[in-house]
């Protein structure tokens, strides 16, 4: 029996009482009951009633090459006809991740060459974690095992991840973190810069934050620094251009190693393969996941740098870490695949070119000038914008995190999935996006807004 065979308050039924959701309120989704989405196609998503949704979210950061692609498919069931499952253990390989570790490695910075395979982002920076105080102890150097990070950083949901990552509300469920990671203050400058400080000088001191916490630990107790280059969940912040250089030389400086998270910003979101090549920073570990496979598939690829891969191999042993799932070839035959028709279609090219530029103008002009919009920013396509009570004060609705959802709520309603993180509207949409739906989106944003005004002056 297929899902086909029961209506929309049959599943939610279902749901409430066997699903326990992610990131979910569960007393409260349960009491309104769970939108099922069951079908997509192109840019759009379809729920149980027939309703159209143009996805401004790419499913999670990840469709990129858009709904109905029947060629993963097809890949997919190849793989499985011919070999649905063998482990990477025993010295054993199958061909898919072979081939794809050669594609990545092709498609990376040029100081990346290696892949260690996973299932998730979360796992993936697991594995990195694990594998720079390993690198340090290799190199004679245990005590060099401190991780920087920044708050509201977002790198996961293992413990490991979450440890890494700096959202205060993981960190309370946590009971436990992971020791030796610290976190500094991130690159947010719309809330965190001072009274006439430049962008420029924002950046500088945010990257300088990261400086003060390995000078404090001391540079040989400190083996990295992680963050991600735009932070998506955090809500698309995007840090000056001074900040990634400042970082970069900060790293060198004190021989720390800079792990890169790009779960959400690699494989063409920002206008080139990964946000590492757009930004210029040359990273010794970068994670991936989501877009790797369109999310056609779970798969996670931590990319590894020369340095440490050199060592792992001439003094490791053996790297006494994995996954059942590492490297599956159904999984790989799918990326590989995705990967296939983003070059094909040129949609890494048209995201530098045309569709990204055309997106950040598209929000500014459209939007920026809407009373409750304090600032619109973008990079690629991917864009934030900042919900506030006052433009000029730069204050916000009280309490806070309410008219940001507000106003998704009022997007969905209108045809658009967007996402609201605390105040801030988040937009990732699949890279097939088009001027043509890049529009209605902002129409549909539009409309969104101003019901959304409604609504928070009739509670004034």
């Amino acid at each position: 029996m297929t899902y086909q065979n029961y209506s929309r308050a049959q599943l939610q039924k279902i749901d409430a009482a066997h699903y326990l959701h992610p990131f979910s309120n569960h007393k409260d989704l349960r009491a309104a009951g769970a939108r099922m989405i069951v079908r997509g196609e192109g840019p759009f998503i379809y729920d149980t009633e027939g309703f159209e949704i143009l996805d401004g979210m790419a499913g999670l950061w990840c469709v990129n090459i858009g709904y109905g692609r029947h060629e993963l498919a097809e890949a997919a069931a190849a793989q499985m006809n011919e070999l649905p499952f063998y482990n990477s253990f025993f010295a054993c390989a199958t061909p898919t991740p072979v081939l794809l570790a050669g594609k990545l490695a092709e498609l990376a910075p040029a100081n990346i060459n290696q892949v260690f395979y996973g299932s998730s982002g979360s796992e993936a920076n697991d594995t990195a974690l694990r594998l720079v105080r390993h690198y340090w102890a290799l190199e004679g150097k245990p005590e060099k095992n401190i991780v920087i990070s920044r708050t509201t950083a977002y790198h996961g949901s293992t413990i490991a991840a979450t440890s890494l990552g700096g959202m205060a509300r993981m960190h309370k469920q946590l009971g436990g973190a992971v020791p030796n990671i610290v976190h500094v203050m991130p690159p947010y400058a719309f809330d965190l810069a001072l009274p006439g400080e430049t962008d420029h000088d924002f950046g500088l001191r945010a990257a300088r934050a990261v400086e003060t916490a390995i000078l404090e630990a001391g540079p040989e107790n400190v083996a990295a620094f992680i963050g991600e280059p735009i932070m998506g969940a955090g809500g698309v912040r995007i840090p000056p251009a001074s900040y990634w250089p400042e970082i970069q030389a900060i790293c060198e400086r004190h021989d720390v190693l800079l792990m890169l998270d790009e779960v959400i910003t690699g494989y063409g979101r920002t206008g080139e393969w990964f946000a590492a090549q757009t930004l210029g920073i040359k990273a010794d570990t970068i994670t991936t996941a989501k877009a790797l496979t369109s999310g056609y598939q779970p798969l996670s690829a931590l990319l590894v740098g020369d340095r440490i891969a050199a060592t792992l191999v001439e003094k490791g042993g053996e790297f006494t870490h994995g996954y059942t799932y590492s490297g599956h070839p159904v999984c790989c035959a799918v990326a590989l695949k995705n990967l296939e028709i983003m070059e094909r279609e040129g949609l890494v090219e048209r995201v530098r070119t045309e569709t990204g530029p055309y997106f950040g103008a598209a929000l500014r002009q459209r939007l920026a000038d809407h009373r409750l919009v304090g600032e619109v920013r973008s990079i690629g396509l991917m864009g934030g914008v900042e919900i506030v009570k006052d433009k000029a004060a730069r204050t916000r609705f009280q309490p806070q995190g309410e008219a940001g959802i507000l106003v998704r709520e009022h997007a969905i309603a209108s045809g658009l999935m967007i996402r609201a993180v605390n105040d801030t509207l988040v937009i990732s949409p699949p890279l097939i996006w088009t001027r043509e739906t890049i529009d209605m989106a902002c129409d549909r944003l539009l409309r969104a807004l101003d019901l959304a005004a409604a609504d928070l002056d009739g509670r004034a």
